[in-house]
Parts: C-alpha cells; structure tokens; sequence
C-alpha cells in the first residue's frame, strides 16, 4: 500500500521564499519541489542564494522533493552547448540544495519546417544521454516530465525515451499536460505505471486543455490514484495548480491557458488545489 507524500510547486502560492514557506507550513505539507525563489528561477542561483535558501528550508523542515528546473526546455535544433552549460550549473544547484532529483524535458520539436517528432529522435536522445552522463557523478536522478510540444508529450514517446536509458531516468507523470496533448491520462498510466517516479497532480478538460482542481477534469487523478495506491512505499504528489494566473507562468509555457476557476489571488488558488487532492485521496 502507498504512503502518499505531498509536495508543490509553492511558487504558485507567492513568489517569496517566505510566502511559499507559509502556505506549505498552513496547508501541512513539508515537501516543496523549487522552481522559482523570489521572483527567480532555480536555475539562476547563486551559491550564496542557495546557501541561504537551504537554510530557510532547513529552519522549516521543509525538503526538496526535486528541483523544479527549466533543463531541456528548449528547442532541439538550436546549439546545445550553451544549455549543456547552464545544465551542468544546474547539478551543483541540486545539489547544493540536498535534492537527489530534478525534472526536466526533452525538448521542443520545430512547429515548421522539419516537425515530425521522429525526425528528431536521434538528437534528442543524444542529448539526453550526455545530460545523464554529466548527472551520475552527482547520484542525482533526471525525471522527464511530458510537457505539451516536447519530444516526450505523448505517453508513447515518454515509453520511447524510458526504455531507451532502460532505468536510468525518472518518470514525472503529468495528467493535464497528456490531456493538453490529446492524450487519456489513464491510457497513459497503464503504459508508464511501472515508469512513474513520482506525479504532478494537476487535472484539465480534453475538450479545450482548461486547468481545473485535481477530480474536476478527464484527468482521471482519483482513479489513477486508486491504482497507484497499490505501489508499496512512499510515493510523492506534487500540486501544481496551474489554477490562477502567477508571475512565473510566461515562463512555463507560451500558450495562455483556458480558466474554468477563478480564483482572486494566487494564495487561494493553492489552498484550493491542495484541498482538491487531499478530497481525492
């Protein structure tokens, strides 16, 4: 039987370290996954910051369940070189901050010219494979995450890219980011059930991508919850509202997302989320 363990995206509660601090300590969650620190990527850092930072957390109880890092978020056919800089920054971020995880993509496939996602696979791989090779001296885990464009948006290509590295890489298994590329979550999981390493909790609607509360959308996340509950151990769900609009947002993703639930600041917006997942489990 699964021990659920709960982890956010706090950011998405406030943009200051101290305000994602308090919405994680009222909402009784001490896992956070970092992606954005006043008003800062994690992927900008400095060593000072990082310091400071894990001392907040430390001061807190709070740990990292991974970095929520920007890594492989970027099209494949531009020049890697600068990416597989800021990346090998990224592993000392990491580790700095005492996570042994960071979620990342597998880039984003030309919308002209030369689309077919095949057509890339060769140098996706590659990419990722160098990316894995940088990581091991670290003991740090990469967990690919399906975000909507990239090479590994589909529940096939995410199958694609985890047995090509056949256990080297993690699995972040989104619901709303299938359902945003035509895909049934549910589907999806039967394939990667055994892949998943641990899931975002964010639900939508198949019928226009809309970000609804996790149990209000074609997510299934209450069903697939039923199945992964079976999983022995503990097992991370990370809230990622995505349910009122944030400052971060333009940096996640290019498209403006369809709202169902308003919400009049972000704050409400993630006790909400996080109300939604504790109803379903």
């Amino acid at each position: 039987m699964a021990k659920w363990i709960l982890s956010a995206f706090a950011d998405e509660a406030d943009k200051m370290l101290s305000g994602q601090l308090k919405a994680l300590r009222e909402n009784g969650i001490h896992l956070i996954e970092l992606r954005g620190v006043d008003g800062k990527s994690c992927s900008d850092l400095t060593d000072e910051e990082i310091r400071e930072i894990r001392a907040h957390l430390d001061g807190e109880g709070v740990g990292l369940s991974a970095l929520g890092s920007p890594y492989g978020k970027y099209p494949i056919d531009e020049d890697f070189s600068p990416h597989r800089d800021a990346f090998k920054r990224g592993l000392d971020i990491a580790a700095g901050l005492g996570t042994d995880k960071i979620r990342m993509f597998s880039f984003f496939i030309p919308k002209e010219g030369k689309s077919d996602p095949a057509a890339w696979r060769g140098k996706v791989l590659d990419q990722l494979s160098e990316m894995l090779d940088l990581a091991k001296p670290y003991e740090i885990t990469l967990c690919h995450e399906n975000e909507k464009g990239i090479y590994g948006d589909t529940d096939a290509r995410c199958e694609d890219i985890l047995s090509a590295f056949d256990g080297r890489m993690g699995c972040v298994f989104d619901p709303a980011n299938f359902i945003q590329c035509g895909v049934y979550p549910e589907k999806a999981y039967d394939l990667l059930k055994d892949r998943i390493t641990y899931m975002h909790i964010k639900d939508a609607m198949m019928a226009d991508g809309a970000v609804v509360p996790a149990g209000k959308g074609d997510g299934k996340v209450g069903d697939i919850l039923s199945k992964l509950s079976a999983r022995d151990g503990d097992v991370v769900l990370t809230i990622e509202p995505h349910l009122s609009v944030f400052d971060g947002l333009k940096n996640l993703q290019s498209e403006e997302l369809t709202r169902r639930y308003t919400y009049p600041d972000t704050r409400t917006a993630f006790d909400a989320a996080v109300a939604a997942l504790r109803d379903l489990l």
